[in-house]
């Protein structure tokens, strides 16, 4: 539970500094909602890109 709350806390971070990344953080599925004193963002696309490359990552790291 240690190394997933690690992961969990890395993959955070990674979203906060998203926008200083190319590529992370702006991608076209990402909902940006900005109004007068608000701004509203859900990163969608760039969630749905990083479960899948964890995924990916704990998969391989599975197998025998």
């Amino acid at each position: 539970m240690l190394v997933l709350g690690l992961m969990l806390a890395a993959a955070g971070l990674i979203l906060m500094f998203a926008e200083r990344i190319p590529g992370i953080g702006r991608l076209p599925g990402d909902i940006i909602i900005k109004r007068k004193n608000f701004t509203f963002y859900f990163p969608l696309a760039t969630g749905l890109l990083l479960s899948v490359i964890l995924s990916f990552i704990l998969w391989l790291a599975g197998r025998k």
